[in-house]
C-alpha cells in the first residue's frame, strides 16, 4: 500500500491502527448518541415539570388574592 509506504510503516500495522480507530471511533459515537438520547428524555421531563410548576405557582397566588379580600 502507497500509504503505508508514503508513512514508513508496515501494512499490517497500519491497517490494525486503521481498524482500532474505527472501532474506537464507533463506540464513540455510540456512546454519544445514547448521552443525546438521555439528554433529551431529561430536557422532556424538566419541560413537563416546569410546566406543572409554574401551573401551582399560579393558583396559590389566585388563592392568596381569594384569601385576602
Amino acid at each position: 500500500m502507497q500509504v503505508a509506504q508514503d508513512l514508513g510503516i508496515n501494512e499490517t500495522t497500519l491497517a490494525s491502527r486503521v481498524s482500532l480507530a474505527r472501532r474506537s471511533g464507533g463506540a464513540t459515537a455510540t456512546g454519544e448518541s445514547e448521552e443525546l438520547a438521555r439528554l433529551r428524555r431529561e430536557n422532556t421531563q424538566l419541560k413537563k415539570d416546569n410546566k406543572e410548576l409554574a401551573m401551582e405557582r399560579d393558583v396559590l397566588k389566585r388563592c392568596m388574592v381569594l384569601w385576602v379580600k
